[in-house]
């Protein structure tokens, strides 16, 4: 049966004349058209972007990131203001007693994991020569706690906020994939696949890399406030005619496996790994 003839969750699929097909039958010059549009629109939407995550210096958006890991921005924020009070820098957080930083962050769950991780990232960085946070992708993911959505996170923020003295695409950035990212990105049809590392390296193929900074920003807001993960405002998208999802009420019935239904296209955490401060 065609893809225009699905049904998902029992309502009818019918994919409206002219709409994207199949992302599995699509050319790959028509996905990279069909994303510059996609890019066209998310810009018109967030001309201006920040990032989510308060900070003051490179340094906290890094702790930011890593407490973030299985929580909320919302979350990270109201706890960051006191924590970066008592710790406003690695060799301060890197003297902290375990048990008061556990409290500190408590509310943002996985406490003694990220805790741990914490000091340990304080102390490597502390004892740097620099004291400073490396500034490059692969000397950045060798730190205790760091992954490669962090290190993105970093790199991102460095060129959208100019940082200076950090060179974000010498330094080896890349695309964060996070659990919004991930859903949207399966949706548009701009990858297939439901781990973080392998969906970057597909939207590497189809995003300018002068987008990479941005772009995944603008499908974080975006994922936020219309594509969410459950019950997606799919007739009022202003993606809608670019989306192949968009037909199947967010559904994504290409990635059906032999023995399951349409992969749900919210799920990106199936190769996270049990400790959080180890998938950042």
């Amino acid at each position: 049966m065609g893809d225009s003839q699905r049904s998902v969750k029992g309502r009818p699929s019918v994919v409206p004349a002219g709409h994207p097909p199949s992302p599995r039958r699509e050319s790959k010059r028509a996905r990279s058209q069909r994303l510059q549009a996609i890019v066209q629109v998310l810009a018109q939407l967030y001309p201006t972007v920040t990032i989510p995550l308060r900070h003051q210096t490179p340094w906290q958006l890094l702790v930011a990131t890593i407490l973030s890991a299985q929580c909320t921005d919302a979350t990270v924020n109201k706890v960051t203001p006191d924590l970066f009070s008592r710790y406003p820098s690695a060799q301060a957080l890197a003297q902290a007693p375990l048990a008061p930083l556990e409290a500190l962050i408590h509310s943002t769950g996985f406490f003694h994991s990220k805790a741990r991780a914490l000091l340990a990232t304080a102390r490597q960085v502390a004892a740097r020569p620099d004291r400073d946070l490396p500034r490059t992708l692969a000397e950045l993911v060798a730190l205790p706690g760091v992954g490669r959505k962090t290190a993105n996170v970093l790199l991102s923020a460095a060129e959208i906020e100019k940082w200076p003295g950090w060179d974000a695409r010498a330094g080896g950035l890349g695309i964060v994939v996070d659990t919004h990212v991930g859903r949207l990105a399966r949706r548009l049809g701009l990858a297939f696949s439901l781990d973080p590392t392998k969906v970057e390296a597909e939207l590497q193929t189809v995003v300018p890399p002068d987008e990479w900074a941005i772009f995944p920003l603008r499908l974080i807001y975006f994922g936020r406030q219309t594509c969410t993960s459950r019950n997606p405002d799919c007739p009022h998208c202003p993606l809608l005619s670019l989306c192949p999802a968009g037909p199947h009420h967010g559904e994504t019935p290409w990635l059906a496996t032999r023995g399951r239904t349409a992969v749900r296209a919210g799920s990106s955490r199936s190769s996270s790994s049990p400790n959080p401060a180890n998938s950042t």
